[in-house]
């Protein structure tokens, strides 16, 4: 695979490039587009030759036995994550903020609190918030660079009316990889409040050299509240399939989605399915570890030109492809860092803000693009804030 080439993006229905402009104002033609998570590369040969396949026979209709597909779920989750899952725990959804939402939907009711270990993923409490339940934010606590939990905090916020924790596994934005022992701390907090436990975990297979992923599903004891979330989406570079893995090992609590799910009629699109089968195999396995590496260059890069810059921090990126920037120590307004990110530098990034509680000082730039561009935003960053140096 050549991440180096650069793959012209405008004009394909892309929300990353097509968007910037309309929504950040920077000019589509001399922009970076570093925003949406998405890569700019594309996927494996063999998932290409699948769509392919599907192409040159030229019926598309229901999808029927889904064997294959599964077992590809329950091959990879052994095979890469030391994870047996049975077939019957799994549950497609039209990707994993749906999931979420059907999460909300099936294990909470109006009116009850859902707990974000803030900052976070922003569309958690968009589904949050639409569904008229409340959003229970428990900031975490920033090390000197790094995020940490703190649960005595968090048993005090809980009034009793809190029934979903949403959890970040890895961590989206700052790209945390968390320990056996915070996991362990995340089950018990999970239990002690009740709460059914969502662990997120689309960025698991995006792990940088030297850290380990653990999914909450190998921690003991929370088995009868877990419900775990993954997809081939973000490792595979395939979000526009819209599919998910919604994975229940308890059967009360998978009765409860199974009902949910009958009940809005949601099955699966027949080109997700066959892109999953595709992607979850040796073939996929060996591209995503050359991506890794790749990504994990393209961090060191970013990551030293940043934090050369004079009250600019980049938090230690573990996983995932997402840059999560502090500007907090150049003294200025979230409005002025802002404008010189978009203005002068012409990059679209997310908004510490939309994060949450703890996101204020923070911009989240997507590092998953050719390695050319990467240096170009480094660029465009230090002659933003030249002033500073």
């Amino acid at each position: 695979m050549n991440f180096d080439e650069i793959i012209d993006r405008r004009d394909t229905h892309c929300a990353k490039w097509d968007k910037m402009e309309p929504i950040y104002g920077v000019p589509r033609d001399t922009g970076i587009a570093m925003w949406v998570a998405d890569m700019d590369f594309r996927p494996p040969a063999v998932v290409q030759t699948a769509l392919q396949n599907m192409l040159d026979h030229g019926v598309y209709g229901y999808f029927g036995d889904d064997s294959k597909y599964l077992g590809a779920i329950q091959w990879w989750m052994e095979n890469r994550h030391g994870w047996n899952v049975e077939q019957d725990w799994i549950f497609t959804t039209h990707g994993l903020v749906n999931g979420t939402a059907m999460c909300v939907d099936a294990f909470t009711k109006p009116g009850e609190g859902v707990v974000l270990f803030t900052p976070v993923y922003h569309a958690f409490a968009r589904v949050i918030t639409a569904a008229d339940r409340k959003v229970v934010e428990c900031e975490m606590v920033n090390n000197k660079g790094r995020y940490e939990l703190d649960f005595d905090s968090y048993d005090a916020q809980m009034t009793g009316n809190e029934t979903l924790l949403v959890f970040c596994s890895p961590h989206n934005p700052s790209g945390r990889v968390w320990t056996k022992d915070e996991l362990a701390q995340v089950a018990a907090f999970a239990k002690r409040h009740d709460l059914v436990l969502v662990s997120d975990e689309i960025h698991h297979d995006l792990v940088m050299p030297g850290h380990t992923h653990t999914p909450m599903a190998l921690i003991e004891g929370v088995a009868d509240r877990l419900v775990m979330m993954t997809a081939t989406t973000k490792t595979f570079n395939i979000a526009g399939c819209h599919s998910g893995n919604v994975i229940i090992p308890d059967p009360k609590l998978r009765a409860i989605f199974a009902e949910r799910m009958a009940a809005m009629g949601l099955s699966p699109n027949s080109f997700g399915l066959f892109m999953a089968t595709a992607a979850y195999s040796p073939e996929g396995a060996t591209w995503v570890d050359e991506l890794v590496l790749y990504l994990d260059g393209n961090r060191r890069l970013f990551d030293e030109a940043v934090n050369a810059i004079p009250g600019l921090k980049s938090m230690a990126l573990e996983s995932t492809y997402l840059a999560w920037v502090d500007f907090a120590d150049t003294g200025m307004a979230q409005s002025e860092f802002t404008k010189r990110i978009e203005q002068t530098a012409a990059i679209a990034a997310n908004h510490g803000p939309t994060f949450g509680k703890g996101g204020e000082s923070f911009m989240r730039f997507n590092i998953a693009t050719p390695r050319a561009r990467v240096e170009e935003a480094c660029n465009r960053l230090r002659d933003a804030f030249k002033d500073l140096q």
